[in-house]
């Protein structure tokens, strides 16, 4: 495993991110026994969300019982849209983290994300709210998923022109194959040519990328295929094909094959290098099912990529 920094979190950072909420249909035992296995290959952060159900009583309950909180890195998400309204405001923004602390059974979370934008908010109050809940000790650093660079940028020159703590981190869609369309309504994605503005303003800021859906939903673990592309009608597969199966990124997904045969290494691991090999401070959010799939991505942190396997998988140039 491999590990980072992000602003404001006193503690190194696991570049894979486990998504809790894979653990969260397992029932309790065995959703212990999962995280118990990604743990011990080196994964010391934790995704969830108040959106996800059991997720927060369950990492909550399985960090107190081991007793590794000064350990692990607790990533939570809230300020979700519902049906009724968008909830992207300092009142939201408590309840959903009070409501988090109350399931995790725990006094403070290190990153807390805003899982959804309004950009009919104004920064500013989002901004001062948010640093509120870093003072009074119940976060150390926090983020926007699903936010524009631009939205970001402005908060944190609001942040700057206040005296107050900016964004941390971005938590956006981003992977070599681009989104075509959106799995979900208000996501935001940094892949392909549309997102090299936003890319060139994270290297540059030095803001932690954590990226989702990093292989395109599954476009990159190499099941899906042109020849059978049609097939798949439901699952994660389905969403990948519709939403980044595009001809280019069938171009892209050949020349993956290509690279990992060259490398002896598996396709997935390929799509995942792609990222680590960023000029930016990336960390993947992953849904890996077994501690097998956890060594699997982890293995992928240390595959080095030339600039020009970079380029030639991104199709910027024809060879390498």
């Amino acid at each position: 495993m491999k590990y980072g920094t992000i602003a404001g979190i006193d503690k190194p950072v696991s570049r894979l991110i486990q998504g809790a909420l894979v653990a969260a249909g397992m029932g309790e035992e065995k959703a212990f026994e999962h995280l118990d296995a990604v743990y011990a290959q080196g994964c010391n952060a934790f995704d969830t969300a108040v959106i996800y159900g059991q997720t927060d009583r369950i990492l909550g309950k399985w960090i107190r019982e081991r007793g590794i909180r000064d350990k692990v890195v607790i990533l939570a998400k809230g300020a979700h849209h519902n049906s009724d309204r968008r909830r992207v405001t300092p009142f939201d923004i408590a309840s959903d983290m009070h409501d988090t602390l109350a399931r995790m059974q725990l006094p403070s979370v290190d990153l807390y994300v805003l899982h959804r934008d309004d950009p009919n908010v104004p920064v500013g109050p989002i901004v001062e709210a948010l640093n509120e809940h870093v003072r009074e000790g119940r976060i150390k650093a926090f983020g926007g998923s699903n936010w524009t660079h631009t939205r970001i940028k402005e908060a944190n020159e609001y942040a700057a022109a206040h005296g107050l703590i900016p964004f941390a981190v971005t938590n956006p869609q981003y992977s070599l194959v681009p989104q075509r369309q959106e799995p979900w309504e208000n996501c935001v994605s940094i892949g392909g040519p549309a997102g090299e503005e936003a890319r060139a303003y994270y290297a540059q800021s030095g803001i932690a990328v954590l990226s989702w859906s990093s292989l395109g939903a599954g476009f990159l673990a190499g099941r899906i295929t042109r020849e059978n592309a049609a097939e798949w009608k439901e699952g994660y597969e389905e969403q990948a094909v519709r939403c980044y199966g595009s001809p280019e990124s069938f171009d892209r997904l050949d020349r993956v094959r290509e690279l990992a045969a060259a490398k002896g290494v598996e396709v997935p691991q390929i799509g995942m290098a792609f990222l680590m090999n960023q000029p930016m401070n990336v960390f993947a959010l992953v849904g890996c099912k077994t501690a097998d799939e956890m060594a699997s991505s982890a293995a992928a942190l240390d595959i080095t990529l030339t600039q020009s396997e970079l380029d030639y998988l991104d199709l910027k140039r024809d060879t390498l």
